[in-house]
């Protein structure tokens, strides 16, 4: 059966006039901040104290946005005898958001937990030159990084916290016993002292 004319037209205007008596549901940004999801790709924070200098998120960026400077700094030795050690100390360590794609590569590869995703965005700027931004901004970034999600309730608990736990048991049994051991010989002190008090009275 052909379609009868003017029905589209007709259904059309029916979406319209069903829409128009709807309550808008517009958040009228920036009065209204909108509500993220919890692992949203904002910018990046650098928690600076982890960070070792080791070089691979500059390394593993695609884009070569990462640009990070350093120096060695000698260490005097601990205990006497020993010998200086030489560590890299961070002078600066810069992303430059006109370039990076948040592929999270960078946050991926490092070892020691010193970059993290942000829900900040609002880092827009009038000059392309001002993007890159220093490890200070990238640092005050870092206190807006959420915690991480809990643990499923059902999931395999993690071999590391297994282990640690082992390893607290054992130590909590070494101490219970030598603690009952130092009031076993206390004990034995104690009654051999009581009979050679009475004699001497």
């Amino acid at each position: 059966m052909p379609p009868i004319p003017g029905s589209g037209l007709a259904k059309g205007l029916a979406v319209t006039l069903r829409t128009m008596t709807r309550k808008t549901v517009t958040a009228q940004y920036p009065d209204v901040q909108p509500e993220l999801p919890p692992r949203s790709r904002g910018v990046i924070g650098l928690f600076e104290e982890n960070c070792t200098v080791c070089m691979l998120c500059a390394r593993e960026c695609p884009d070569w946005c990462i640009y990070i400077d350093s120096h060695k700094e000698t260490v005097p030795a601990t205990a006497p005898g020993g010998r200086e050690r030489s560590r890299n100390v961070l002078d600066r360590f810069a992303i430059d958001f006109s370039l990076c794609m948040y592929c999270g590569i960078c946050i991926e590869v490092c070892p020691f937990d010193a970059l993290f995703w942000s829900p900040e965005f609002e880092y827009a700027e009038t000059d392309i030159h001002e993007l890159t931004h220093e490890r200070d901004k990238l640092r005050e970034w870092m206190w807006t990084v959420p915690e991480p999600p809990a643990l499923d309730p059902g999931a395999e608990e993690p071999k590391e916290i297994a282990a640690a736990r082992k390893t607290a048991e054992k130590l909590e049994a070494q101490r219970a016993q030598a603690a009952q051991e130092a009031q076993q010989a206390q004990a034995a002190q104690d009654a051999q002292q009581t009979p050679t008090q009475e004699g001497d009275q």
